[in-house]
């Protein structure tokens, strides 16, 4: 019975600590986007590299449409 004086408030205070680092977990962003880096592991970095490089080139002018 004496364990619970002690269990009682330490169980409180780490539920407190909980809340806290939640709510500054989530007021720092760290949930905004979570869609994002889910979709990012899948995507091959040589991929996204090579789309960024890819320059279009301008079209010819078609003498058919004129």
């Amino acid at each position: 019975m004496e364990s619970l004086y002690l269990l009682i408030p330490i169980s409180t205070v780490l539920v407190f600590l909980a809340i806290w680092v939640f709510v500054r977990a989530s007021d720092s962003g760290q949930f905004d986007d979570m869609v994002g880096p889910a979709l990012r592991i899948l995507l091959d970095d040589d991929s996204a590299h090579q789309q960024e490089k890819i320059i279009p080139e301008p079209l010819p002018d078609n003498d058919v449409a004129k």
